[in-house]
């Protein structure tokens, strides 16, 4: 089967292709770097020649309002076009839970006009969405921090790490098209402050963690149900500790 999993370069792409390699796969990785870009459309025709199957993990280079509703309306448009050109007969595209939930984000409208660009195509179609990753609650740290103190909600969050959110994408490349939404996320609830005092414990950070019942995530107000999934989501095995305790250096 060909698959062509565009974003293959970054830190999911990366990860899939290797993976559905690995199980004899023809994979092509579309990214800048290999000569594709979906902003423009220019090299996409060539990869997705012969494909079967698309997976779209890219990323906006821009979380800025504008630039990234932008980017994936635009990228959108081009990628469908191009797969419905040559006949593409499964596109999945990675998204994030509670998109729904959490349209005072401009980044959050963004991945809705992506989703409903989806479902408006005549592509038959997967949209995983995925709880935030482990290798991304540094960043939560770092965008809630002032001075020593990171102000934190308390809200709930159940994160995942970025090998079981590839894992279930190599497996859903090579099922049947949902035409549906599905949902990954990790094994455990835990709430945002808590998740980021362990890292930076763990990470021997001096910083304090303040939990502020009206600090945002990324600026945006959650609650318990923003970021956590629905029923019957698909559950990655890699618990927070065991990541913790292998991606950290022991000194």
């Amino acid at each position: 089967m060909k698959i062509v999993v565009i974003g293959g370069s970054g830190l999911i792409g990366t990860k899939l292709v290797n993976n559905l390699r690995q199980h004899g796969h023809e994979v092509v990785a579309a990214s800048l770097s290999s000569g594709v870009n979906i902003l423009t459309g220019e090299g996409l025709a060539e990869p997705l020649t012969g494909a079967q199957v698309v997976v779209d993990v890219a990323n906006s280079p821009s979380f800025e309002d504008k630039a990234v509703l932008e980017f994936f309306e635009t990228a959108g448009r081009n990628l469908l076009a191009a797969e419905a050109a040559a006949g593409v007969g499964h596109h999945i595209a990675l998204s994030v839970v509670g998109t729904d939930r959490l349209l005072a984000s401009g980044y959050f409208r963004a991945k809705m006009a992506q989703e409903n660009l989806i479902k408006a195509s005549k592509i038959p179609y997967t949209i995983v969405r995925a709880t935030q990753f482990f290798e991304f609650v540094g960043a939560i740290a770092q965008s809630a921090t002032d001075g020593q103190t990171v102000r934190l909600p308390s809200a709930l969050m159940q994160p995942i790490v970025s090998d079981d959110v590839a894992a279930a994408l190599a497996d859903i490349a090579v099922d049947e098209p949902l035409n549906g939404t599905v949902e990954l996320a990790g094994p455990e609830p835990i709430r945002m402050d808590e998740l980021v005092r362990r890292f930076l414990s763990a990470n021997r950070d001096a910083r304090k963690v303040t939990t502020d019942a009206h600090a945002g995530y990324f600026g945006t107000a959650v609650n318990d149900q923003s970021l956590t999934p629905g029923d019957n989501p698909r559950i990655g095995p890699t618990r927070f500790e065991d990541w913790l305790s292998r991606s950290i250096p022991r000194g």
